[in-house]
């Protein structure tokens, strides 16, 4: 173990224990983590979206400190539920995204028109939330590997020491969950 994942991991005992000065040291110690897991979905999400990095990484921490029972077990669990929240983060920004504009245009509007003002990012986002889900309740380690792969942006090295696996399994898994992921949102869409 390094020492950065050691004293996270201690600051996440401490917080565990009640210690009240351990929340601000452990966003202190995985800030600039927190940052690149933002700033690299915000990179695949479309030009001019209004949630930036930064107020993705307060949310999301913010979500994580006030969650009830919030425990952490070391480095992997906590960035494995922050990975969660700001999954959770876009996935309700795109569907409030879609809700306004489905309450906006009221009016009467051409086929085209319509097709033209949608955001199919938006819609994808959520189709892929939902077949995030189906795959959670069906192999929850795959679905581990793709958070922390897709959502994230680990490298396969870095997804296998966050869940104490070996890269050659995490590689397997981030390829079956590709495919089954794809399967899934193919079945939806047709």
């Amino acid at each position: 173990m390094d020492k950065k994942t050691s004293k996270i991991t201690k600051i996440l005992a401490a917080i565990n224990q009640g210690d009240s000065d351990a929340p601000q040291d452990l966003f202190a110690a995985v800030y600039q983590e927190l940052r690149k897991m933002a700033r690299f979905k915000m990179a695949q999400e479309r030009p001019g979206h209004t949630l930036q990095p930064t107020a993705l990484v307060h949310e999301a921490y913010i979500r994580l400190m006030a969650g009830e029972g919030s425990r952490w077990e070391n480095r992997a669990h906590f960035f494995s539920a922050a990975a969660e929240a700001m999954r959770r983060i876009l996935i309700e920004h795109a569907r409030r995204k879609l809700a306004n504009k489905r309450q906006a245009n009221l009016e009467r509007i051409d086929l085209d028109e319509t097709l033209a003002v949608q955001d199919p990012k938006a819609e994808d986002l959520i189709a892929l939330d939902e077949a995030l889900s189906r795959l959670e309740s069906h192999d929850k380690q795959m679905s581990e590997v793709l958070k922390l792969r897709f959502f994230v942006g680990l490298t396969v090295q870095e997804t296998a020491e966050v869940l104490n696996s070996s890269p050659r399994t995490v590689d397997r898994q981030w390829a079956a969950a590709r495919a089954w992921l794809y399967r899934e949102i193919r079945k939806k869409k047709s």
